[in-house]
């Protein structure tokens, strides 16, 4: 099941606090806009802000040596990027990158950790997005090294297309191939197979889901597994 996106943009996150919470955080933060290809954190560097996404997609992409680098895990208007900071890591654990353009609410780090203190509802729904967010990562490791690519991107269009207001998004054979970690004509062959039958359309870059139901049964089973995981956490929270 897609979760579609409200009229007014919300991040679910902030969505859950009590009302006394959502005003500091309104106080303490700004609504940015999000441009395709943003590095908003670097590896082993100490970021300036934490941003929770209220449209769009952020990318957590680890690079290897001199390999390209490997998406991990995603992050939309149901998490926060710079979740570690609740465990008092300085550091950004991996790089975040926007795959596509959207808006966030953004907080310097120092305002995040006063706000998150000990008891704060904050702290809480933070804890809980970051365990979510660590069982995704897991499952990233077992998808990459068992599942097959045209499968693999099946699940992946469907997590983008989840964080999209529209059936059309823009994403180049070059980023797919990185984010997948394979070579750019395996990605061509895998997206030419999901096309043939049907589900999307894909021409320069432009990708159109054209059968969402076709596509959740050709999506390695990864998919539906972290749809359940997030459900179970809508659920904690009260937003489901």
């Amino acid at each position: 099941m897609r979760i579609r996106r409200p009229t007014s943009p919300v991040n679910r996150l902030l969505k859950a606090l009590p009302l006394e919470e959502q005003l500091l955080v309104a106080a303490n933060s700004e609504t940015v806009e999000l441009a395709a290809g943003d590095i908003l954190c670097e590896y082993n560097q100490i970021p300036r802000h934490v941003y929770f996404p209220l449209s769009g997609l952020i990318s957590l992409v680890v690079s290897i040596d001199d390999q390209a680098p490997l998406e991990l895990a995603m992050i939309g208007s149901e998490g926060m990027l710079g979740a570690t900071k609740i465990l008092g890591i300085r550091e950004a654990p991996m790089r975040g990158v926007v795959q596509l353009k959207g808006q966030a609410v953004r907080m310097t780090v120092s305002a995040f950790e006063e706000l998150s203190k000990n008891g704060s509802q904050l702290q809480a729904v933070v804890k809980r997005h970051l365990f979510v967010l660590m069982t995704q990562l897991n499952r990233a490791a077992g998808c990459t090294h068992f599942h097959e690519v045209s499968s693999r991107l099946a699940r992946w269009l469907l997590m983008a297309h989840d964080r999209s207001p529209s059936e059309k998004f823009f994403l180049t054979q070059q980023f797919l191939s990185e984010i997948l970690g394979v070579q750019r004509s395996a990605v061509s062959i895998a997206a030419g197979k999901l096309q043939e039958r049907g589900l999307i359309n894909y021409v320069r870059g432009d990708i159109t889901v054209l059968d969402r139901k076709a596509l959740e049964t050709a999506a390695c089973s990864c998919y539906a597994a972290i749809m359940k995981d997030q459900r179970r956490f809508a659920t904690l929270l009260g937003t489901a």
